[in-house]
């Protein structure tokens, strides 16, 4: 929550966000505000375990597919440097 907080504190001129009781208002409203809205939502611990799932699928994927690439690259590179030495000589 503390990168959401700092983004609103960004919005508000420096001399209030500077304040103590801004920041403890700021971090107060916006835990009771998730608290509202999983009270509002029904099943919010449900969407929330899928969502998190979802989430790491896909960042799952996308490391894969880095590694993956990172290691083809890896592999023709060092192809592509021992057949230029071999060249040279």
């Amino acid at each position: 929550m503390n990168p959401i907080v700092r983004s609103i504190e960004e919005l508000v001129p420096a001399k209030i966000s500077s304040s103590f009781w801004f920041y403890i208002l700021m971090r107060t409203a916006l835990v009771a505000s998730t608290v509202c809205i999983a009270f509002l939502v029904p099943f919010f611990g449900l969407v929330m375990a899928l969502i998190g799932s979802l989430l790491s699928m896909l960042v799952m994927i996308i490391g894969m597919t880095v590694i993956v690439l990172g290691i083809v690259s890896a592999v023709f590179g060092t192809y592509s440097s021992i057949s230029k030495i071999a060249n040279q000589y």
